[in-house]
Parts: structure tokens; C-alpha cells; sequence
């Protein structure tokens, strides 16, 4: 049985939002908090949240009602608006005519999206939002990549053997903990940045020499390998094999001066790219900690286990998945904004119509209702 609450005179009923909550195991995330429904009732927008749907994140279902929400079925909505991919039953659940937004791993063999088009569903991927400054308000990708760097330091700092910043006691001096982030994306930096203000002394790599200045604008130093493999929409291209060897032989060696690697490299569609090597890891200094984001891709470290913490040579290797969901508060207030940035892009009059001429509502969408 729904739950409603009467906040005043409502505008005439818009596009209906289903809010679900997630079924992957360890994700504690909501698509939608209670402090984004205010600005899309003002849209005309009804939201409908799926009993629980906010439990990981903290958030009550009474704090929903007393938004403007109700508590309901969001299957049988307009749009539904997910963080995780679905999964095949809640692919069973939706029908043609209605629209799916959340990460739906478009370059991913193993995706839904064949589903999806076969039920008629209109789906809209957020991490294929195109990285221009207009859809920089929508860009997942960009949101969570700051929780994961900010939390991958933390991790590297709780699994260390050794502090961070400088410390000067009675005793003696501490040195600096010295640490590498290999992949400077919006993960890596915020990772450098994060590293920097616990005290440690940060050097940054990436394959794009572009991004040399965004390092030296968090108070890190720029590890320069003579290697340039700048791609298209921010990304990196694959080495060629030369590149490769080059670039291993260089890391190989500046890898075992570090108390702390991060690693963050990424390539859309393809293996995490491999940068620190068995050999790397047995030449680093007991105690020495990587924390290697690319996990969910097979990892930037040849000795990774996905998803575990090993010890290799005397070296910690962690390897979280889908480190987000563990700060779930803050980062599903981030993605909530991303969400309702995007959907209020496709609202004429609170009823949803995607203007696909737009190149943000076009790239993103990766099945249409024309298609079935």
C-alpha cells in the first residue's frame, strides 16, 4: 500500500520517477535522495521510492514522504533511475515504453542492453555522458572517481606500516611517506590531492603529458617517462607494444622508490592496462602498500586478486570493488545530482521528451524507443 503526504498545491502531474532500491550485493547507494525532490516537483515531476531503496545510504523512507515522495512500486514508473546495472529480474520487471537510467556498462560484453531494446526499454547510460563543460553537472563517472580517490588514500594510509606526513618528535624525525598515483584521471587527482593534505610527499603519472600541469596544481611533483598516448573524450588510447615495454622498464624502475602506489588507469571497453609489473613489486620496500583501482577491469598490477587484499613480497596489495558504495551518503548525493541534472535535460513541461539533437541526451542513450 502507498504512502503519500499533501505539500501544498502540486503542479499538474508530470513524468513519474521510480527510485528502486539495489539488489548487487555490497552496493549501499541510492539513485536519488531526499534533498533533489524538491527541484523536480518543481518540474512537475512525481517520485515514486521503493521501500528500503535508501536504507544503505542511511536515509529513512520517511525522509523521502516528508520531501514530497512517495513510498511505492518504481517499477511500473515512467523512468526508472538505478545506480548498478539491472539485473535479469529487474530487466523482467520493466516494459515497453518506459526509460532506464543508471550505469549500464554499454562497452561491457556482458550488459543488459540487448534486454533492455528487446523490452522496449529507452535506456540511457550515465558513463557514456559525453566529458564537455555543459554535461559536467551530469557526469558520473567524474562524481564517483572523486570518492574513490579520496578513499583509495585512506585505505593506502590504513594499510600502511608507516605514517604519512612528516613528524618531528623527541625521538627523532619521521620522513614523508613518498607516494605514486599511476593514472591521473579525476580518481588519481583527487587521490594525489587527498595524499597531499595527509602529508605525504605525491608524484603523479599519466600517458598524457597534458594533464603534467593539473598534477602540479594539487602540490604533486610529475613523473615524466617520455611516453604520449593522449586519446579522444579524456581518455588514454592503448600503447603499442614498444610503448609498452618502454613504459614498464621506466615504471619498473621508478615504482620501487615509492611507499605508496594508487593506481587508476583506465581504458574504456578494454583490460585494465597493466603498469606495475611482479618484478615492481618484489623490488618496493617491505611494508610498502598499492591500492589498485582498475580491480573490475583485471587491475593495473600484475599481482592483483580482484576484490581482495594479498600480501606479495611483503607488499600489501588491495584491490576494493566499487569503492563508492562504501561512502554511501555522500556519494549518492553527488550521483543524485548527476541524475537529476540529466533528467531535467529531457522535461518539457514535466513530461519527459528527449531532444536527441542534443549530443549529451544522444550519446548517453544506447537504446531508443524507435529501435523496438
Amino acid at each position: 500500500m502507498e504512502t503519500t503526504q499533501s505539500v501544498g498545491d502540486q503542479p499538474p502531474r508530470g513524468a513519474r520517477v521510480g527510485v528502486v532500491r539495489e539488489s548487487n550485493a555490497g552496493e549501499r547507494r541510492v539513485a536519488l535522495v531526499p534533498k533533489i525532490i524538491p527541484s523536480l516537483r518543481k518540474h512537475g515531476v512525481e517520485v515514486v521510492v521503493e521501500a528500503g531503496a535508501g536504507g544503505g545510504a542511511l536515509i529513512p523512507d520517511a525522509a523521502y514522504v516528508e520531501a514530497g515522495a512517495t513510498i511505492g512500486d518504481p517499477w511500473s514508473s515512467d523512468v526508472v533511475v538505478k545506480v548498478a546495472a539491472p539485473s535479469d529480474v529487474e530487466v523482467a520487471k520493466m516494459s515497453s515504453g518506459q526509460t532506464l537510467i543508471g550505469f549500464l556498462a554499454p562497452r561491457n560484453a556482458d550488459n543488459q542492453i540487448g534486454a533492455l531494446k528487446s523490452a522496449g526499454v529507452q535506456a540511457f547510460a550515465v558513463e557514456a555522458i559525453p566529458r564537455i563543460s555543459r554535461a559536467q553537472v551530469m557526469d558520473a563517472l567524474s562524481s564517483q572517481a572523486n570518492v574513490s580517490g579520496y578513499k583509495a588514500v585512506l585505505l593506502a594510509a590504513s594499510e600502511s606500516t608507516r605514517f604519512f606526513p612528516m613528524l618531528t618528535t623527541a625521538a627523532g624525525t619521521v620522513k614523508p611517506a613518498t607516494v605514486l598515483v599511476l593514472g591521473v584521471g579525476v580518481a588519481g587527482l583527487q587521490a594525489l590531492a587527498t595524499a597531499k593534505r595527509l602529508g605525504g610527499r605525491t608524484t603523479g603519472y599519466d600517458v598524457r603529458p597534458e594533464v603534467a600541469d593539473q598534477v602540479r596544481s594539487v602540490g604533486a611533483q610529475w613523473l615524466d617517462l617520455g611516453i604520449d598516448a593522449a586519446g579522444e573524450g579524456g581518455y588514454a588510447r592503448e600503447l603499442t607494444d614498444a610503448e609498452k615495454a618502454e613504459q614498464q622498464q621506466a615504471l619498473e624502475d621508478a615504482i620501487k622508490g615509492f611507499d605508496v602506489v594508487i593506481t587508476t588507469a583506465l581504458v574504456p571497453g578494454r583490460p585494465a592496462p597493466r603498469l606495475v609489473t611482479a618484478a615492481a613489486v618484489e623490488g618496493m620496500r617491505p611494508g610498502s602498500v598499492i591500492v589498485d583501482l582498475a580491480g573490475e577491469t583485471g587491475g593495473n598490477c600484475e599481482l592483483t586478486e580482484p576484490g581482495e587484499t594479498v600480501v606479495k613480497h611483503g607488499v600489501t596489495i588491495a584491490s576494493p570493488l566499487n569503492l563508492p558504495a562504501t561512502m554511501p551518503e555522500h556519494a549518492s548525493e553527488l550521483y543524485s545530482k548527476n541524475i537529476a541534472a540529466l533528467l531535467e535535460l529531457m522535461l518539457v513541461d514535466g513530461k519527459l521528451a528527449p531532444d536527441f539533437n542534443d549530443q549529451v541526451l544522444a550519446d548517453s542513450c544506447v537504446t531508443r524507443e524507435v529501435d523496438a
